[in-house]
């Protein structure tokens, strides 16, 4: 079995391409490399993630495990006065994550290295956003879950995308269990968005 992209030091030989990209009327360019996640193309399942993603102002954003930085850097783009963190344990993806912020103009994000949640250990969000790295096993993907309420505002919304076929409604479950109810809030692709809200006690 090959490296995956979660490795904090991908050993990956190094085959840098460049990725354009538009969503929601906003224009961006992305650079990757080998060891990230989706590094020729921007992965269906964040392109489904992001048409469905509902963010406001002045929000504060957490891009979890954010890979070369789409789904950070567009929220960023998005929520105009917000402020979004994105933070990953690859080290090659944080650093293509922070050139890419500055390559796209964004000057409210910044990126963090760390394994999930420990970057902002001390923090609260309007929104976590997550394509899940399901290959890393369901040990990764639980903790994403049974560690996001302490890391939500109340009223703070948990976003996740997962395929259909690898597990998307036992997903929608764990996340239901977790926090009392889980929607499907978009499919597509093979892809299902789920999106879960912390309720006041």
């Amino acid at each position: 079995m090959g490296e995956h992209y979660f490795a904090q030091r991908p050993k990956a030989m190094r085959r840098p391409e460049q990725i354009r990209f538009e969503v929601r009327g906003h224009a961006f360019t992305f650079r990757t490399d080998a060891g990230v996640f989706s590094r020729g193309e921007i992965d269906r399942g964040t392109e489904l993630l992001l048409a469905a993603l509902e963010i406001g102002p002045c929000e504060l954003i957490l891009d979890l495990g954010c890979g070369y930085g789409v789904i950070g850097i567009v929220a960023a783009r998005l929520s105009e006065g917000g402020r979004i963190i994105m933070t990953d344990v690859n080290e090659r993806a944080v650093a293509l994550a922070r050139t890419n912020v500055a390559a796209n103009g964004i000057d409210n994000a910044e990126v963090r290295l760390g394994n999930l949640y420990e970057p902002v250990a001390d923090m609260a969000f309007d929104h976590i956003v997550c394509n899940p790295p399901i290959r890393a096993g369901r040990g990764v993907v639980d903790r994403i879950v049974s560690e996001a309420p302490a890391h939500l505002l109340e009223g703070g919304s948990l976003w996740l995308v997962a395929r259909t076929r690898q597990g998307a409604d036992s997903l929608r479950h764990r996340m239901a269990a977790t926090f009392g109810a889980a929607d499907i809030v978009k499919r597509g692709s093979g892809f299902k968005v789920l999106r879960t809200t912390k309720r006041p006690p």
